[in-house]
């Protein structure tokens, strides 16, 4: 959450000349409602439920570049199906780097929205160590705040 997953997703698509696809758009305009209201609603096993549906949908995909939620990875058979319908990119950013982009926008991640501001930076380290064992598995590693994105593409194409 937060590191650019959307934005970088379509520039790399952009700069590949592929199709660009974000799970979160997916879900929201399928199902006419946001992801934060879903929360709000529902809960977030049901959520994950209906994300596996739909990232278990682009199997036929090609020349897509896909962006998934931060937490797609690391639930159900996920990260097994990404490996093996894809090439697959870990943005890594540190925790820090990551709170002070989220500090602004707690309000608008279901996740977050009852975070008091001085746990965002915990909460967030508390997720990395437990989604970085599927996080790792991605066929690559990017740190996009630190390299191009123009290297990304040199390394998929």
């Amino acid at each position: 959450m937060g590191s650019g997953k959307s934005a970088l997703g379509r520039q790399l698509a952009g700069l590949m000349n592929t199709a660009f696809l974000d799970l979160d758009e997916m879900f929201e305009e399928r199902y006419h409602i946001s992801i934060f209201d879903f929360f709000e609603k529902y809960d977030e096993d049901k959520f994950r439920l209906i994300e596996k549906e739909l990232l278990f949908e682009t199997a036929g995909l090609t020349n897509t570049v896909i962006s998934t939620g931060g937490g797609t990875a690391c639930f159900y058979d996920n990260m097994k199906f990404i490996r093996e319908n894809g090439v697959s990119v870990y943005l890594r950013m540190t925790s820090g780097e990551l709170a002070m982009r989220l500090k602004n926008v707690r309000k608008k991640r279901p996740l977050l929205k009852d975070l008091p501001p001085e746990g965002l930076e915990a909460w967030i380290s508390s997720q990395l160590l437990s989604r970085e064992v599927y996080y790792n598995q991605a066929t690559h590693v990017f740190y996009p705040l630190q390299q191009d994105i123009r290297e990304l593409v040199l390394k998929l194409t």
